[in-house]
């Protein structure tokens, strides 16, 4: 992924926006990754992806719920430390 300053982002905003209809294109401020910027068909393609993944997830958990295959609330978070879990909510 090309990656741009928040600088130098501002300053070649059309080169941006160019490199971002061929790949996502990534933004940094102060040398960290702060933002990616991405053409709306591989956004979409992306959210494509993201809800299929949420679908089969589902499904997959309505199939293991009607065998009997659950779990309780300490199940799942009990192995989880006190840190964990607070910065879950975070």
């Amino acid at each position: 992924m090309y990656s741009f300053t928040a600088s130098e982002a501002k300053i070649q905003f059309g080169e941006v926006l160019n490199k971002a209809t061929r790949e996502p294109v990534g933004i940094t401020k102060n040398g960290n990754p702060k933002f990616v910027i991405m053409s709306v068909d591989d956004y979409n393609a992306l959210e494509a992806h993201k809800l299929e993944n949420l679908r089969n997830m589902l499904t997959e958990s309505i199939a293991a719920s009607e065998q009997g295959d659950v779990y309780t609330m300490e199940d799942v978070f009990s192995p989880l430390t006190a840190e964990e879990i607070k910065s879950a909510g975070e």
